[in-house]
Formats: C-alpha cells, structure tokens, sequence
C-alpha cells in the first residue's frame, strides 16, 4: 500500500513513523534554506565584485558556528549547539542527511522513542568540544586558533552511526557496487579515514568527526555495561536537557511486598541475561528472526533505559 501512496501521504507516512529523526533531518534542512535566502540577499545588496554573498554568509556564520578560542566561545555559548544545524554548501547537507536517515531509521529499530535526540546532543557537543580542545593543545594550529570556527551535523551523525554500530555490529546494509556490509565495518572505515584526513585543510571538521564517534560508542557501552541504570533511567526529550531520571533501588511486586536488595539484583541479572540472548540472535540471524514475545522484551527493554 506504501508504493501507491501520493508524495504527500508518503511524507506523512514518514513523519509518522519515525518522528524525532524526520524533526531532526528538517531542522537542518530549514536552516541550510535560511542560509541559503541570506546569500541571495547578500547577492542581490552589493556589487558583484564584493561578493555581498559570501560577506552576508560569513557575518552570519560568525554568530552560529563555534569558535575554536575558548575566549570567543565564552562570549558565544549558545554556538556549541547552534553549529550543528547548519550545514553550508547543499551536498554538504545532503551527504549528511542522507548518513543521518540511514543510520538513524536503524539505531531507532533498536532504541526507539527519542533517545535519537539524546546521542545526536551529545555527538555535537563532543565533536565541538573535541576540536576546541585541538587547537588549543596541537601547537599545528597556535595561529588559527582565534580565528577558526567549525559548523556541520557530521559529528553528531557520526556519533549515531557508531553507536549503531556497536549496537548491532553485524547489521549489515548494501551498498552499491559492492553488496552487503556490516555496519561495523562502515563506521570503522569512517573513523580510519576521518584520522587520516587530519592534516587536510578541514583539520577542525575532522576532529569534531571523531570526538562524535567516541561519545556514539560510550553512551552504547554505558548502556550494556549497566553503568548508566545505577543513576537513573535515560529519558531525554528536548525540554529536559537533563537526561537522567532517578529511580528507586528497590522494586515492589505481587501484593507489595518489597524485595531485598540480593532478589532485585538477581531479577536484574536474569532479565539482563534475557536480553543479551536476544542481542546475540540479531548479530547473528538478524532482527527479523526474532519473535513477537522477543521483539516485545528488546522494545519495553529500550523504552526504559
């Protein structure tokens, strides 16, 4: 039914179904469009050989990208966010939202709900805070320093496709020209390339890619190491930029009666257990093979990390 429907229901459909990632993907969008109108009037304002684009976009994205120098920075915090919506050129926004889809619609088989929000924050945070710290400690970049500035999603598109990829490692995708590939195998080639393209003339970008990439593999490993349910339940949304919700150590069942701190940690262990199975049979038949009471227990799981 889904091939019959108009361009518009097709739209809705997605909307729809997956709604905090299709948010994400035309936030950028409307923000590259915003950008795009200011070049057009910058275009239209100044004589051609001033380029009145090029001077509108630079004004602009002196107040919206983050800044290297931490002193800047301290006079702009809210860039440490705002920078990784924009998007300048159009293949640069249609690369990244095209990664960002992909990835995203497969992370949120498996964490749905708006966790997405959560690791795209965080991938942008630690990519802007992993180039900061760059230009300030490799002394390569001692006098750009005050004037380089970064903007993109890479980061924080990085950070979920490695958290995709630690998640369920053995997904795999096909490519064209050359077929099926693990996901693994892609985010690996992503980092590899991204180390080696360091000493390029976008050093800051690349830096900013990586640190994504490490906080997208930290906030799975926290996850299945347990070590983020001893302070509390994971349940971000854009309101509440405090993503941990405390919950009480001691569970109640049956007719009330409280269970001691050694039959909660057992029932804790066994459902863990549980879920480490069922984790196990999508790396290795994939997530179709699962049963309704299976995908049923990976789902409630998720939805209360």
């Amino acid at each position: 039914m889904y091939y019959n429907q108009s361009a518009g229901d097709k739209l809705k459909s997605m909307l729809q179904m997956q709604p905090a990632l299709t948010r994400l993907v035309m936030i950028n969008i409307g923000v590259w469009f915003l950008l795009a109108l200011v070049q057009v009037a910058g275009f239209l304002s100044a004589p051609a050989d001033l380029r009145g684009d090029l001077v509108w976009l630079e004004s602009v994205l002196k107040w919206i990208g983050v800044p290297a120098s931490v002193p800047v920075l301290l006079q702009k915090p809210w860039t440490i966010i705002t920078y990784m919506f924009v998007q300048e050129g159009f293949w640069h926004l249609f690369f990244n939202m095209i990664w960002l889809y992909w990835f995203g619609k497969i992370f949120m088989e498996f964490m749905p709900g708006n966790k997405i929000y959560f690791i795209y924050f965080i991938g942008g945070i630690s990519g802007a805070s992993t180039f900061i710290l760059a230009y300030n400690v490799f002394p390569v970049f001692e006098q750009s320093v005050f004037t380089a500035t970064t903007i993109g999603a890479s980061a924080s598109v990085l950070a979920i496709t490695v958290a995709t990829a630690v998640l369920v490692p053995a997904y795999s995708v096909n490519l064209m020209f050359i077929g099926p590939v693990k996901i693994k195998y892609i985010a690996l080639f992503t980092i590899v390339l991204d180390v080696l393209m360091i000493k390029s003339g976008n050093s800051g970008g690349h830096f900013a890619h990586l640190g994504g990439a490490i906080s997208g593999a930290l906030f799975i490993l926290l996850i299945r190491h347990n070590w983020v349910q001893q302070f509390g339940s994971l349940n971000f949304n854009l309101g509440n930029l405090n993503p941990f919700k405390p919950k009480p150590l001691k569970k109640v069942y049956g007719k009330g009666k409280p269970l001691s701190d050694e039959e909660y940690n057992k029932l804790k262990v066994k459902k863990q257990e549980k879920i480490d199975k069922i984790l196990d049979k999508i790396s290795s038949s994939g997530y179709s093979s699962l049963s309704a009471e299976e995908k049923a227990i990976l789902f409630k799981s998720s939805n209360n990390l």
